[in-house]
């Protein structure tokens, strides 16, 4: 049923709360893993004004680095418990480039852990969950993550 699952990822442990779940269903359904990680440039430079721009792009670099290097980490895990799993780091608003990797990898399932703000913190920080409910036509796992202090 499930081929191909790709799983977001912000590198904190609440979007964490899916890897066991999604680790269940790639096992049961012999599916490949996708690991993305977006790094928005947008939102990268903010408050950077009167930085020189070879520092903007030092700044980017890194977390681009960064999140190459948890992603192979992400892999890692999965492959040493038999599971094909790649990682897609990606520039762009992060709802958008997410529902694309979707499109480009064909999956099957997206797998995400909602972060269950609500309100004026919903409002203001937005939901990637529901951000992609309204821009893909594929099934979705979500899994509200617990809090962590």
């Amino acid at each position: 049923m499930y081929q191909t699952i790709v799983v977001p990822l912000d590198g904190s442990p609440r979007a964490e709360a899916i890897l066991p779940h999604v680790e269940e269903l790639a096992h049961c359904h012999k599916a490949r893993v996708v690991f993305v990680r977006v790094v928005d440039p947008a939102g990268s430079l903010s408050g950077l004004e009167g930085l020189p721009i070879e520092v903007s792009r030092e700044l980017i670099k890194q977390q681009v680095d960064e999140a190459e290097s948890y992603l192979e980490a992400k892999q890692g895990e999965f492959r040493q418990q038999r599971i094909e799993a790649v990682g897609r780091v990606r520039y762009g608003p992060i709802v958008q480039t997410i529902a694309q990797v979707v499109a480009e990898e064909n999956a099957d399932l997206v797998a995400i852990a909602s972060h269950g703000r609500s309100g004026l913190a919903r409002m203001f920080y937005g939901s990637v969950a529901a951000g992609l409910l309204q821009r893909i036509d594929r099934p979705m796992l979500i899994v509200r993550a617990p809090s962590v202090n």
